[in-house]
């Protein structure tokens, strides 16, 4: 399968796969992989499988639960059959690591943690600001039932 990944593109070329990595290989037991249909139902199945939890990681994004938790592990499932999920899963992994490692330079600590006291300190205003004109009026407070 060509997904125009440079690992491809070398081992076609004679260049094997780059150093420290084998070629993606499909992990369906060695006797589905044997039936060329067999096969090709597994990853219908897993396919099935990954959107149903990428699609439920999505509904989770905006309902409660771990919504990126659950697109990532669809990814992963994914990545057990299909060469192009893998490569897009490598990918992310290696982007949440350099997301990682700037988080923990000093400088973007410190912004990071200036700006989140300032915008506290704005929303503490605000709120201030409404109870000293408004009140705070209770639900159950009403009396104009």
């Amino acid at each position: 399968m060509n997904t125009g990944s440079d690992r491809e593109t070398n081992e076609s070329a004679g260049g094997g796969a780059p150093a420290g990595e084998t070629p993606h290989v499909s992990k369906a037991p060695a006797f589905i992989r044997a039936n060329r249909s067999l096969h090709l139902s597994w990853q219908v199945g897993v396919f099935i499988v990954g959107l149903a939890v990428i699609g439920a990681g999505i509904a989770m994004l905006v309902l409660p639960g771990p919504g990126w938790v659950a697109i990532f592990a669809g990814l992963a499932i994914w990545a057990t059959e299909f060469a192009w999920a893998h490569l897009v899963l490598r990918w992310t992994k290696r982007k949440v690591s350099e997301a990682a490692q700037k988080a923990l330079d000093p400088k973007v600590r410190r912004r990071n943690i200036i700006l989140t006291s300032v915008g506290l300190v704005v929303a503490g205003a605000l709120i201030g600001f409404y109870l000293w004109r408004y009140g705070l009026v209770l639900p159950w407070d009403i009396k104009d039932q």
